[in-house]
């Protein structure tokens, strides 16, 4: 059995993972930690991560930029691994999150969906073959209206993956309005659509002459994410200090 300790747990994804976790047989919640703690739990919740004295495997985290650096503080003082799924964070945290895996174990990727894991192995594969036979790559996001960046951090990370195993030779570029010019074949071209309630889709196109590849992932509910990150902290629990991501998860 794995003991998780929530943090964020009165968030919209906390909630999530708390239901998901209700009826799982191999992990379970042992405490929650949340700036409000007016919503009823079946586990103790606190207020502050510095007050909880709840001995857990692993820490999954859905809070916010303005929490992170006193948990990390706290799993450091505590030897106790994290599953970091918080956003946003400045270049400063991310230089904590290095420093804090050299103390203990730390999962963070772009993505917690498994299936966009996968997407981005594959495209390590694919990518290199695809672009030696001529092929033009564009990137497609589509998230609802309320999501304030673009292009979306998942985004980037597919461009990221094909760029990397293609030797680094890519441009990204975001908007083709103010050129007028042909597409050059060393673009990456990422393009983001902004409406209603779509939760994430990303499409990755190889546009070659007479044939187009597409790899596409949609998600349907924030739930993709809330299962990765139980999947990652099933995996996380009892690992030596270090950095992994979803991609040890998948194997």
């Amino acid at each position: 059995m794995t003991d998780i300790l929530l943090h964020g747990c009165n968030g919209r994804m906390g909630q999530m993972i708390a239901g998901l976790l209700e009826n799982d047989a191999d992990a379970r919640i042992v405490a929650g930690v949340d700036a409000y703690t007016g919503r009823e739990n079946p586990f103790p919740v606190f207020s502050k991560i510095e007050d909880c004295d709840v001995k857990a495997d692993v820490v999954i985290d859905f809070s916010n930029a303005g929490a992170v650096d006193a948990l990390l503080a706290w799993c450091v003082e505590n030897r106790t691994p994290v599953v970091l799924c918080t956003t946003g964070l400045s270049e400063e945290q991310l230089k904590k999150v290095e420093e804090t895996a050299k103390e203990t174990a730390v999962l963070k990727s772009a993505n917690m969906s498994v299936g966009i894991n996968l997407l981005l192995k594959i495209l390590k594969e694919a990518a290199p073959t695809l672009a030696a036979a001529g092929f033009d790559i564009e990137i497609v996001e589509k998230h609802h209206n309320q999501k304030v960046d673009a292009p979306s951090g998942t985004a980037l990370a597919l461009a990221d993956a094909i760029n990397e195993a293609s030797g680094g030779v890519y441009t990204y570029v975001y908007d083709r309005s103010q050129v007028r010019q042909k597409r050059d074949s060393r673009e990456l071209g990422i393009s983001a659509v902004r409406g209603g309630t779509i939760v994430g889709d990303h499409d990755v196109i190889f546009a070659g002459t007479d044939e187009v590849v597409t790899f596409e992932h949609r998600a349907y509910s924030r739930a993709v994410f809330g299962k990765g990150a139980i999947q990652a902290a099933k995996f996380l629990a009892g690992k030596p200090a270090g950095r992994y991501d979803m991609s040890d998860v998948i194997g």
